[in-house]
């Protein structure tokens, strides 16, 4: 049975448990889709036997995801009703014929961006990753499931992402986080792009800080003069989610990703020359069918050229329903090898990076609670930081950066 259009009254009274894998906008969607439970009176619970009903949110970007998914949906399964939700209801629905299994369609998860979404009330913060803006993409990549699974680009319209981000400072929740499959395509398809957006969305009043999602080059070049203005606010964080995926043009072709490595180190110069010291992620993807030794070394090397703070590798993985499923990846081992490779230049640009912050003054934000009677806090810039003290979620807090860890910064608070 499928899970469409439902009331959402037939969850009142019933405890629900939430277990969320995935990137941050399946997770948000999950999110609000229990919270859309909870605010018809079920109850949260933290253990999945003591549940009336269990929802997994699912990832199948790369095989041995979706096989550990399927393994994790069987045992929850086994305990009873069980609702499933994010990618794979799309693309393997076949796989799932237990009794107790309610696979939430791919059309239920678009009504969100029609409305379902606009009202719901975020009553379980503990379960809430941001504010999904836009499903699918405009891209077409031949590599991506996720393409494949949620389908092409629809916007929710930007006065309901607004009202959403007012309703969570109104319940005091300060890190507010918009996401999607690419944040750069919002609102291409409704006469709106993400630059007005998140104009509107930092003109509220309140204390808050803005972290805008991952965005695909070809989309970020189209904003980018507009986009850097917006990111000018004070309360965004000046953090950059940008997957290249492979310094070689060859190779990008292949994907066809539709930009260059020269379209890439512009976006990132002209960012770094407005915004000197932010934050860059980048994704990876190596082992790619056409990705010999050459092609390797010209991702090493932008990879050295734009230094991003951030560095996701992933090995290639053909996928169904995509055209490179049948393409041949590189050997095994060659692949292997290359993964270690970007490990080690990300954990070396990390550290040189992390160092040029020893002994600056900085002004972080409170966002969870760290090992050990310390608290972690993001700076302007997104980076953690570790702190002592006895502090409240969201407090500002200055401090002077005094040491590094392997993937955080250390900070003293000023007395």
């Amino acid at each position: 049975m499928t899970v469409s259009d439902q009331d959402p009254a037939r969850y009142s009274g019933k405890r629900v448990y939430l277990e969320a894998y995935g990137c941050t906008l399946s997770k948000s969607e999950a999110g609000l889709y229990v919270n859309r439970m909870i605010n018809s009176g079920a109850v949260l619970t933290q253990d999945p036997k003591a549940a009336d009903v269990r929802v997994i949110n699912t990832c199948v970007v790369i095989s041995q995801t979706e096989s550990r998914m399927l393994r994790r949906i069987q045992e929850l399964a086994a305990l009873g009703e069980t609702e499933i939700t994010g990618c794979l209801p799309s693309v393997s629905a076949d796989s799932l014929e237990m009794n107790e299994i309610r696979p939430v369609s791919r059309e239920t998860f678009r009504d969100f961006y029609r409305g379902m979404l606009d009202d719901v009330e975020i009553r379980e913060p503990s379960i809430f990753d941001g504010i999904p803006i836009n499903q699918g993409c405009t891209g077409n990549c031949n590599f991506c499931i996720s393409r494949v699974a949620r389908g092409k680009l629809l916007s929710r319209r930007p006065q309901k992402i607004v009202d959403q981000v007012r309703m969570q400072v109104a319940r005091g929740i300060r890190e507010v986080r918009i996401t999607s499959l690419d944040s750069a395509a919002y609102g291409k398809d409704i006469g709106i792009r993400l630059p007005q957006l998140v104009e509107m969305i930092t003109s509220l009043d309140g204390s808050f800080m803005l972290r805008i999602g991952m965005m695909e080059p070809k989309n970020t070049s189209e904003i980018l003069r507009d986009l850097l203005n917006s990111y000018a606010s004070n309360k965004v964080y000046k953090f950059l989610h940008l997957p290249v995926q492979s310094g070689s043009d060859s190779v990008l072709m292949a994907m066809n990703r539709e930009y260059t490595s020269s379209d890439f180190i512009e976006i990132v110069d002209t960012y770094r020359r407005k915004f000197p010291g932010a934050t860059l992620s980048t994704d990876i993807i190596t082992g790619y069918p056409g990705e010999g030794d050459r092609e390797f070394s010209e991702t090493v090397e932008i990879l050295e050229k734009t230094r991003p703070n951030i560095i996701n590798v992933t090995r290639f993985s053909p996928r169904p329903f995509t055209r490179d499923f049948s393409a041949v990846p590189s050997p095994s081992n060659v692949t292997k090898d290359r993964n270690k490779v970007i490990q080690e230049i990300h954990r070396r640009i990390s550290s040189e990076e992390f160092e040029k912050a020893v002994g600056t003054e900085e002004e972080i934000m409170v966002t969870e609670r760290g090992k050990r009677d310390t608290y972690v806090g993001r700076d302007i810039y997104y980076r953690p930081v570790v702190i002592g003290g006895s502090h409240k979620l969201y407090d500002r807090v200055h401090c002077t950066i005094t040491g590094t860890g392997e993937t955080y910064l250390i900070g003293s608070p000023a007395t």
